[in-house]
C-alpha cells in the first residue's frame, strides 16, 4: 500500500513518524515550509530528507501543478493529517482507496475550525479523536476509526493536544494493518447529529471580566500554547495571557475588571462578575496598579 502524505503542524511529524518506524511504503510528502497559518505548524523537509522520501512544498493542495505530482507518485491511499485546505474533487478522486483525513473531535459532532480551542473554551468534559475517508464536505466523511478523550479541569491545549495525539497514533497502528490488508470498517455519520464550529477571530480570544469566572478560565486554557493566547486590552494594547485560575471573592458590590491585587510573582487578581481570576502568567510589561480596571 503506497502512501501520499499531506500535513503541517506537529501532530502531523508525530504521525510520519510513526508511519516511517511502522515501514509503511510512503511514496511522497506534501507540505509547506513557509506557514503563517498554524501556529502549531512543523517543517516536514527535514525528516524527509532523513528519510529519503519524496517531498513537495506548496500553499495550495488543489493546484494542478501538486495534483501531477500527487499522481506522478501513484498513491494507492493519500493521508491528510493537519491541513487548513478543504481538498476538492480532483484529488480525492485520484487515489483508488481515497482520502483519510483527521479531526479532534467526536464526529459528526463538531466538524469545523478550531476543534481542540472550542471545546476547551467551551468547558465540555468529552472529545475524540476521528480518522474518515474525506468527502467534499468539511469532515463530513465516512468514520474509519473514532476514539473518546476525556477532557479534565485542568486540561489547556497543550495537554489536550498530546491527549488527542497519543490516542490518534494508537488508532494508526491499529489501522494501517487493517488498510493494508483491504480487511477494514466504516461507519457513516449521522447528519442530524452533526454541527460545524465556526472560525475564531481576534475578538473570540478577548477576555470580558463582565463574564464568569470559569468561562474566563477556560478561554485563557483554551488558547494557550501552542496557540496565540488569550488576551486583555490595558491602555488599548492587547496584552496576552497564558494561565489563569479561579479564585472565590465574597464581595458582590464590586465592578467586574477591577483589580483587586498584585500578588506573588507580578500575578493580578481581577474581579469577575461572580468572583475573581488570578492571572497567573502575563505579558504585561507595566503592572496596572491597585483599582485600575481592565
Amino acid at each position: 500500500m503506497k502512501v501520499c502524505f499531506i500535513g503541517a503542524v506537529e501532530f502531523s511529524k508525530k504521525a510520519l513518524e510513526l508511519l516511517i518506524e511502522m515501514q509503511v511504503e510512503i511514496c511522497g510528502v506534501i507540505s509547506n515550509t513557509n506557514n503563517k497559518i498554524n501556529s502549531d505548524f512543523a517543517n516536514l523537509k527535514p525528516l524527509c530528507e532523513n528519510n529519503n522520501i519524496a517531498f513537495y512544498d506548496t500553499n495550495n493542495i488543489n493546484q494542478k501543478e501538486t495534483l501531477e505530482w500527487i499522481s506522478e507518485c501513484n498513491p494507492d491511499i493519500v493521508f491528510c493529517f493537519g491541513w487548513s485546505q478543504l481538498i476538492k474533487k480532483e484529488l480525492l478522486n485520484l487515489p483508488k482507496m481515497g482520502v483519510v483525513g483527521f479531526h479532534p473531535a467526536l464526529l459528526p459532532a463538531n466538524r469545523g475550525r478550531h476543534p481542540i480551542i472550542w471545546a476547551l473554551a467551551l468547558g465540555l468534559q468529552k472529545t475524540g479523536s476521528t480518522f474518515f475517508f474525506m468527502d467534499e464536505g468539511a469532515d463530513s466523511g465516512d468514520m474509519l476509526s473514532q476514539k473518546f478523550i476525556d477532557i479534565s479541569y485542568k486540561d489547556d491545549a497543550q495537554s489536550l493536544y498530546e491527549k488527542v495525539t497519543l490516542t490518534a497514533l494508537g488508532q494508526i497502528k491499529e489501522f494501517i494493518p487493517a488498510l493494508q490488508s483491504g480487511h477494514f470498517c466504516v461507519q457513516k455519520q449521522v447528519e442530524k447529529d452533526a454541527n460545524n464550529w465556526r472560525k475564531r477571530g481576534m475578538l473570540d480570544g478577548q477576555i470580558d471580566f463582565r463574564m464568569c469566572s470559569r468561562p474566563i478560565y477556560n478561554l485563557v486554557r483554551a488558547l494557550s500554547k501552542p496557540y496565540v493566547g488569550a488576551h486583555v486590552l490595558y491602555e488599548n494594547k492587547a496584552v496576552t495571557i497564558w494561565k489563569a485560575s479561579e479564585k472565590e471573592y465574597q464581595l458582590n458590590n464590586i465592578e467586574p475588571g477591577k483589580v483587586l491585587a498584585i500578588e506573588e510573582n507580578n500575578a493580578i487578581l481581577v474581579k469577575t462578575y461572580d468572583g475573581a481570576v488570578l492571572l497567573e502568567d502575563h505579558e504585561f510589561n507595566t503592572l496596572p496598579k491597585l483599582g485600575e480596571y481592565l
